[in-house]
């Protein structure tokens, strides 16, 4: 959430920045200025309604003290008029106050001046590439009859059990999946991340300190009974493990990571881009998340773009970052860059993971703090990146790595899967 002084103080610059977001409501910007107006116009006529009835409260018992009766009953006489000002008041602070939230919610982060102008996921910013393009046979499979060949994934039986989304992975796919979620683990754990281990259901208050709400509520499964949602990322409770506090300078940064399936309607998906693993309902993610001190956040999130970088690198697959541009950016991130693994069976790049940095735009939600030097308190940068999404991981995975022989097994992952090949 944005800060309204911020807001007051740099109204062209917020209206300029929004628009890159295709976020163009000028009138929403005059209205957050004037109810902040009108806010601190009415707590000033509280104030001094409050410093008159406190000043008339000490004359009150002096008179008494002194023997004047009279003249403290007449001044007594009207503090029911000052109390009832002041109820009044402080009524009208609360309405006003409600409706600045209101529609203090309903802004994007501002976007980070590097971000690129657009609209569309073309104009997003290719700025890195990695890996060759591997040479497939001209009869090579794409992964999802891959995994039907070779009995890994059973699409079918998932629908049958739950629906389309939800599939069911067997044998050596099932292997795969958690020899996978170890190393990312452990390749997170050996760049200084802790690992956490959080509930896949939270709260409306977590779902909105980390930005899913009230933004993106029809794209999460939601426990009607209960009031709570399942998790469309581990950012969403990890992050929250912050909310309400202050932390000291020296707690900074912190590291967490963690493994938890992921739950999304992905409402409107449909068509041959999101078959087989290409787009799931319900998928296993490790997350890396970071608390870190504003001087630093933008040094960090290369740091975190790198740390996924290496695990592509490692496990041997062609990659590009994108630096997305304004209007493919989320709600809440300020600058992100994709990661996309290029496809070979089907000859496309596969977005495999988000890096970005949030400013403070979750921590104000969150009331997240540190005390810095000077002894104030200050929001942190909460900054937060997939370290990896599996399924088209594996979707690529099966697709590159496929021979005659069978799929050849990435190195690294072979002391996890302890097999080589899926034959």
């Amino acid at each position: 959430m944005l800060q309204v002084s911020y807001i007051r103080d740099n109204r062209e610059q917020v209206l300029e920045r929004l628009a890159v977001k295709k976020f163009k409501q000028a009138e929403l910007i005059d209205e957050i200025i004037q109810l902040d107006d009108d806010r601190r116009q009415t707590q000033v006529k509280s104030d001094n309604v409050s410093a008159e009835a406190n000043a008339a409260a000490r004359q009150i018992g002096d008179l008494m003290r002194n023997g004047k009766k009279e003249e403290a009953e007449t001044l007594k006489s009207k503090t029911g008029v000052w109390k009832e000002d002041i109820k009044k008041y402080n009524e009208h602070l609360a309405a006003i106050e409600e409706e600045l939230y209101q529609k203090l919610v309903l802004l994007p982060n501002l976007p980070h001046t590097s971000v690129p102008k657009g609209s569309t996921p073309e104009d997003n910013e290719v700025v890195f590439e990695n890996g060759a393009m591997p040479n497939l046979p001209p009869n090579a499979l794409p992964h999802w009859e891959l995994a039907a060949k070779y009995k890994l994934i059973d699409f079918e039986l998932g629908v049958k059990i739950t629906g389309a989304g939800f599939p069911v992975y067997t044998n050596k796919g099932a292997k795969l999946q958690r020899a996978l979620i170890n190393f990312f683990i452990d390749e997170a754990e050996k760049a200084g991340y802790k690992e956490v281990s959080v509930p896949l259901m939270v709260n409306d208050a977590s779902g909105f300190g980390t930005g899913q709400l009230p933004d993106k509520e029809g794209q999460m499964y939601f426990v009607g009974l209960d009031n709570l949602y399942l998790i469309p990322t581990a950012e969403v409770p990890i992050t929250n493990l912050y909310r309400d506090v202050i932390l000291k300078a020296d707690e900074l940064p912190i590291k967490n990571c963690g493994h938890t399936p992921c739950f999304r309607r992905e409402a409107g998906s449909y068509g041959a881009h999101v078959r087989g693993l290409n787009r799931l309902h319900q998928f296993d993610k490790v997350e890396i998340v970071q608390v870190v001190n504003p001087e630093t956040s933008y040094q960090v999130l290369e740091q975190m773009s790198a740390h996924v970088q290496s695990l592509l690198q490692k496990l041997g697959l062609p990659y590009r970052v994108l630096r997305l541009c304004g209007g493919d950016m989320s709600f809440a991130s300020a600058l992100t860059y994709d990661m996309e693994t290029w496809s070979a069976a089907q000859q496309r790049w596969l977005e495999v993971s988000s890096v970005s940095n949030f400013e403070t735009f979750q921590s104000n939600r969150l009331k997240l703090r540190f005390r810095n030097a000077e002894g104030k308190t200050q929001l942190v940068h909460t900054l937060n990146g997939s370290a990896l999404a599996l399924p088209r991981i594996v979707a690529t995975l099966l697709e590159n790595n496929q021979t005659d022989k069978g799929i050849k097994i990435p190195e690294v992952l072979v002391p996890y899967t302890k097999f080589e090949w899926i034959d």
